[in-house]
């Protein structure tokens, strides 16, 4: 579009956000979505106005029929136009010596594994890619190759940008979305990591007959049971032998996991939860061992008025009392005799 084009553009009245569209609310909740919004910032090196524009479309809902397929991203932006406005967002896909490299780092340590496991993205990831000479965010502009339908020139239009933010709350739920904008998709990644760290990969057409010759699933045949005999043992059971003694460190498997990505608050887990697991753990074996709980403390006495008392004779004081119940006494006899 020439510059006469584009000044002859009309915009029109802003047509309303469709039902359908994708409402942000927060991109950026995770550390891997905010490394996403960061690189948008830095590679792209949009002006702040174009950026805080695509972030309102993106709260408004403007972005539909979001995409992600193949390493590339589709989506379209309702604007001012009757038509919405077409996006498209590519990230250069890493090589597959590259990949082997990233894999073999991230098998090399467990940490890695039960991250992404549960869904977690592993805050040293960049270190594997950069071993292998690579980055899984991008760092310069010519990784990123975006376009729009609309005439604004600008790199990017609100449009890309808003498309950008939607991408970053998607990764903050799924962050394995990074790995498929590289060239690699979930199953693929945790099955190279599986085959890294000495398991075989489940292939995607295996049936339950092969499942099952792999897992060797053993067979149980049920019969007939009296009802007597449901809790009734059919032989002698071997005697168990338990120990209760305290572990040497208390939440083992929090120190060695560290903490997830989406942690935030004071310390680390281990530190904020290996009190009430000791505290768990000790309960649980006074428990296995019929031991008595702590002995509490006795209630102590009242405090006493700090007025002070008067110094009284122990004496004085109980012909005192004795006095008054002769009196009382008297009372009594004399209104009984009249």
């Amino acid at each position: 579009m020439s510059g006469d084009d584009w000044r002859s553009f009309s915009r029109g009245p802003k047509k309303p956000a469709p039902e359908h569209g994708i409402k942000m609310k927060k991109a950026g909740t995770t550390w891997w979505g905010q490394r996403w919004i960061e690189a948008l910032e830095l590679v792209l090196r949009g002006d702040a106005g174009r950026l805080a524009r695509g972030r309102t479309y993106a709260r408004a809902g403007r972005t539909h029929d979001f995409e992600v397929r193949g390493g590339k991203v589709t989506a379209k932006v309702t604007g001012s136009r009757t038509t919405p406005y077409e996006i498209a967002l590519e990230l250069s896909q890493h090589a597959d010596a590259i990949w082997e490299k990233a894999v073999q780092g991230m098998a090399s340590q467990a940490e890695f594994s039960s991250e992404l496991l549960a869904g977690q993205m592993p805050k040293r990831i960049d270190e594997v890619f950069r071993a292998a000479e690579a980055s899984l965010f991008p760092t310069q502009r010519n990784e990123l190759v975006t376009s729009c339908s609309c005439p604004d020139w600008g790199d990017p239009c609100k449009h890309v940008a808003a498309a950008h933010y939607v991408l970053g709350e998607a990764l903050d739920r799924d962050p394995f979305l990074l790995f498929e904008l590289r060239g690699r998709s979930k199953a693929q990644v945790l099955d190279a990591l599986r085959a890294a760290r000495g398991g075989a990969p489940v292939p995607a057409d295996a049936s339950q007959a092969w499942l099952d010759a792999q897992l060797e699933v053993p067979k149980v045949a049920f019969g007939n049971v009296d009802a007597r005999d449901y809790d009734r043992a059919r032989e002698e059971l071997p005697a168990l032998q338990f120990s209760f003694d305290a572990p040497v460190t208390h939440a083992a498997v929090l120190l060695q996991l560290g903490a997830p990505g989406a942690w935030g608050g004071d310390g680390t887990p281990a530190q904020a939860l290996s009190p009430l697991i000791r505290d768990a753990a000790e309960a649980a074996r006074r428990i296995a061992l019929a031991e008595p709980e702590s002995p509490t403390l006795p209630e102590q006495d009242p405090p006493r008025s700090s007025e002070p008392r008067a110094n009284v004779p122990v004496s004085k004081a109980r012909a005192s009392k004795s006095k008054s119940k002769a009196k009382k006494r008297a009372r009594k006899r004399s209104r009984a005799r009249r």
